[in-house]
């Protein structure tokens, strides 16, 4: 592209992660296990928690159960979501510039999916308070595979029509990117609880709140950008 040009289009989507992405959720995620295991006379460690930050929820279980939660796996994730999503009713931890964006992408017409491996029943408390602003929900109990690998963000892509190389993937965890990159969208990693290590093909930023349409355009282009 000349340097002159400037991208003209926008991502024919938009896949959101949500913990750590959207919303601020992964301290609840992490408190919630953290009283789970003193609970059961274990221990855990903030080092223990953010290893488990982004992955299935079946996989987190059966970490926290092997950690000393007498529970079956089923049920230490009913009883992690049940905490978590009372938490988001209380009300929703939007992370800097998500709502802003959300709106801009609603205004331009750009479909958007909530890609996530929290359940069904945390991802509609969430969205319930930005009704009309995701197309589709994939959420973890929805999918065989879970991040790391691309098939949540294809499914995502197939249920909106899009080729998933022509959508943009916001996410924040070593294992979203992977799962959103493996799946061939161009992905963009936002630092949260986790830092986003530079990696061939990955643009970073900061914040969401350094993300607007401006940025959506040049990343659906392929460009590759460094806000950090």
């Amino acid at each position: 592209m000349p340097a002159s040009a400037s991208p003209t289009m926008l991502p024919a989507a938009v896949l959101w992660d949500m913990d750590g992405t959207l919303v601020d959720t992964e301290p609840y995620w992490i408190a919630a296990e953290h009283e789970l295991v003193a609970a059961h006379g274990g221990t855990w460690t903030h080092a223990q928690a953010l290893q488990l930050v982004g992955n299935p929820l079946e996989v987190s279980a059966a970490v926290l159960r092997d950690a000393g939660v007498d529970l079956p796996v089923a049920e230490i994730v009913t009883w992690l979501l049940t905490r978590v999503t009372a938490q988001v009713n209380d009300g929703v931890p939007w992370r800097p510039g998500a709502r802003e964006l959300l709106a801009a992408l609603d205004e331009a017409g750009v479909p958007c999916a909530l890609v996530t491996m929290s359940y069904t029943v945390l991802a509609e408390a969430v969205t319930a308070h930005v009704p009309g602003a995701f197309a589709t929900l994939v959420t973890g109990d929805q999918v065989t595979r879970g991040k790391p690998d691309p098939e949540p963000y294809l499914v995502a892509a197939r249920r909106l029509g899009v080729r998933p190389e022509d959508c943009v993937a916001i996410e924040d965890s070593p294992a979203g990117i992977g799962s959103a990159m493996a799946s061939g969208a161009r992905t963009l990693g936002v630092e949260a609880v986790l830092p986003v290590e530079p990696r061939e093909g990955l643009s970073r930023a900061a914040s969401l709140a350094d993300v607007d349409l401006v940025v959506l355009r040049r990343l659906a282009a392929g460009e590759v950008l460094e806000l950090v």
